[in-house]
């Protein structure tokens, strides 16, 4: 199914069907969805990292939604039951960054996970893709639009229309992937990665992600409002003091988040 280890303050989230694919089934995706919630409910995490195993013969990230349940829910329960717990993880809400380290095709599903966190360490034997159009369906757990706001509008065209994936090298060109790694290593650099943004302050992180993601397309004077706004919430914060008492005091931080 999965497994889910704590790291100092950042949590790891490994989806573990090699022999599926690492394919998501409603029982992987309930555990992620109530680990994900638990991490973001746990102020001593900072940073989570998700990633796939790589066991088997064919190393993956994950292959998306398990399409042999879903064709059993479809023609064999309740005909109107289009729904998998999947897309519920990709729509909540959530203050936690997120990286995911990709060692492998990140496809359908799979690829809307990557979409779903903030930031990506791909290896070289990675590709992404939202195929849906090559079984007459949509990516419509963000991939279809998610994509389109991370890369090129023609790039994130020709992946919804053609459902064919994109390399590693493409992806990390037109900006989806932040660290381009040799195969084996896109875990241990995700979670340097994660490392350098734990060392920050919690709410700080927190909120910055927030005010990234909430001023998207808007007017230059909304998003003004909206960053002074997380400026005077941080300014009455215990780790704002924090933070210039250390520098000045020349020691690292230690923060609280809050």
């Amino acid at each position: 199914m999965f497994h889910y280890e704590v790291r100092g303050n950042v949590a790891v989230m490994t989806i573990d069907r090699p022999e599926a694919r690492n394919a998501i089934d409603t029982p992987t995706s309930e555990g992620l969805i109530d680990a994900a919630a638990a991490i973001d409910a746990d102020p001593t995490i900072v940073v989570g990292v998700i990633t796939g195993t790589t066991e088997g013969p064919v190393p993956m990230f994950s292959a998306g939604a398990d399409l042999k349940e879903l064709r059993e829910r479809r023609f064999g329960g309740d005909k109107n039951d289009r729904s998998h717990r999947l897309a519920d993880l990709l729509q909540s809400e959530r203050t936690t960054p997120w990286i995911a380290a990709v060692d492998g095709p990140a496809l359908a599903g799979g690829c809307e996970l990557v979409l779903w966190c903030d930031l990506v360490v791909a290896s070289t034997r990675s590709s992404f893709g939202i195929p849906e159009v090559k079984r007459c369906l949509v990516a419509g757990a963000g991939g279809v639009f998610r994509l389109a706001r991370k890369i090129p509008l023609n790039v994130a065209m020709e992946c919804a229309l053609t459902g064919d994936p994109i390399t590693a090298e493409r992806a990390h060109a037109v900006g989806l992937v932040n660290e381009l790694v040799a195969p084996g290593e896109a875990l241990p650099r995700a979670l340097e990665l994660a490392a350098r943004i734990a060392a920050n302050a919690p709410l700080a992180v927190a909120t910055s992600r927030r005010v990234a993601l909430d001023t998207l397309g808007v007017p230059d004077a909304q998003a003004f409002e909206q960053s002074m706004d997380a400026v005077r919430f941080l300014i009455g914060s215990e780790d704002y003091k924090e933070g210039l008492d250390a520098f000045v005091e020349k020691r690292p931080p230690v923060w609280k988040g809050r």
